[in-house]
């Protein structure tokens, strides 16, 4: 049986940067790279329980598989990744999903740390927290990009010019 990277997919600079490191780790090894991509109904886990119309679940499912291809295609644009890829989505909570995705403790399962905000880290644990501790394989955890945290900083502050002083036109 051929070794598998398993790595989460979601889009963002962080996931983008665990899927390079993912195919690297990949062509290393001679394993297969598996992008999976964890998707929800409005409403995260209380989705399920409304009373969506099928056609809601579709788009959803193909708003997911859209999203995979773009990131793919973000992250691979410049070459093909040398290895065997296949993508896949899954509807569910992202760190069971990537959890589940493992077949056995051979493989190795990728995932960004993503970065630490202020506001968001008591309201739910990360994704990469939640594999570490439950996935039966090997876990690297691939932190942020050092330009996501300036990208980050440059969001939430606005992008200022320095003021520069010049003499009065006379």
């Amino acid at each position: 049986m051929r070794q598998r990277i398993v790595v989460g997919v979601s889009g963002s600079l962080g996931s983008l940067t665990a899927l390079h490191q993912a195919a690297s780790e990949a062509r290393e090894r001679g394993a297969e790279l598996y992008a999976v991509l964890a998707w929800q109904l409005p409403g995260g886990g209380l989705g399920s329980r409304t009373t969506l119309g099928v056609d809601t679940f579709r788009e959803c499912r193909a708003a997911a598989r859209d999203k995979l291809c773009t990131a793919l295609d973000l992250a691979f644009a410049a070459g093909r990744p040398g290895v065997t890829l296949s993508g896949f989505t899954v509807r569910g909570e992202p760190g069971a999903v990537l959890v589940d995705a493992v077949r056995s403790a051979d493989d190795l399962l990728v995932v960004g740390t993503g970065l630490r905000g202020r506001w968001l880290s008591g309201l739910r644990a990360p994704v990469a927290r939640y594999c570490l501790t439950h996935a039966p394989c090997p876990v690297l955890a691939v932190p942020p990009n050092p330009l996501e945290a300036e990208l980050a900083e440059v969001r939430r502050t606005g992008w200022h010019l320095p003021f520069m002083e010049r003499e009065p036109e006379r």
